[in-house]
């Protein structure tokens, strides 16, 4: 039996919503949080978004079960209530340590003690943020991937003081809802996957960026000479474009430049990737 019943994921964008939903699917109760019902009517959206997903791409999914995953989420626009019997509690929210930060201290004060707190932050060290929460030894990085009904790794990844126990039953908890854990054993800024995602990514927006060819062929030139099912771009799209123009914006002068080509070409005019519809590929 599980050591965590009750899952509280603060955040429902594109990947909150997925590990929301991954999780009621795999039979916890789920309490999600956003700042306001306008963002969680969209979560809703997202939600009925995903039962057709599984529906079409998870081999054990059906109606019945889609349907139970939907009844097992509870929706909040007030914080302190979305975790106030949380076992753990989950942050999706955006790449910002400030937010992070004035987020979790909220968490801290409403939070059970018994809860165990967890960070999807995709580039920010759990360090960073860990004793804004008021009990870092129960405080760690939990990192999905996008899509994590099949891409279906969890990095997870504690600071020096990290309870051991709390350590193990994460990388238990990420099993038993169909993750496949991956322990890093000290940390590093951008965990395993992004170390090796972001340097591409910024390397292929700054062929875009410098005018050295259209991303379509960036993406053409990836897949066919790799065979890759999928170029840079279409990763972009896949993830979304909020996410990598918040880190290249906290990163050095040539990625804050690359920050500043995705918003003004794309992030301004709406064309924020798969998910709006549009975004270096239109969709709809």
């Amino acid at each position: 039996m599980s050591e965590y019943t009750k899952i509280t994921v603060l955040g429902t964008g594109v990947l909150g919503s997925q590990i929301a939903f991954q999780t009621a699917y795999s039979g916890f109760d789920v309490s999600v949080y956003d700042i306001n019902q306008a963002a969680l009517d969209a979560a809703k959206e997202r939600f009925e978004g995903l039962t057709k997903t599984y529906l079409a791409e998870v081999a054990s999914a059906t109606q019945e079960k889609v349907d139970a995953a939907v009844s097992r989420i509870s929706y909040f626009d007030d914080l302190p209530a979305s975790v106030a019997d949380a076992d753990l509690v989950i942050e999706a929210i955006p790449e910002i340590l400030d937010l992070k930060r004035s987020t979790w201290a909220k968490v801290g004060e409403a939070a059970p003690e018994r809860t165990v707190f967890a960070t999807n932050s995709s580039t920010l060290l759990p360090s960073d943020i860990s004793d804004a929460t008021g009990r870092p030894d129960r405080f760690l990085a939990l990192h999905f991937a996008n899509r994590v009904w099949s891409a279906n790794t969890a990095e997870v990844m504690g600071t020096p003081e990290t309870s051991p126990a709390v350590f193990d039953s994460v990388v238990a908890f990420a099993g038993e809802i169909g993750m496949v854990a991956i322990p890093i054993h000290k940390e590093k800024a951008g965990y395993l996957l992004n170390s090796l995602l972001v340097p591409f990514l910024n390397a292929a927006a700054g062929l875009a960026a410098g005018g050295y060819a259209e991303p379509k062929d960036v993406d053409n030139v990836w897949r066919i000479s790799t065979g890759s099912p999928v170029g840079p771009f279409q990763i972009y799209d896949i993830i979304g474009l909020t996410t990598p123009y918040n880190i290249m914006a906290a990163g050095d002068d040539d990625t804050k430049k690359l920050a500043a080509w995705l918003k003004e070409n794309y992030i301004d005019k709406g064309r924020l990737g798969l998910a709006s519809g549009h975004g270096f590929y239109d969709y709809k």
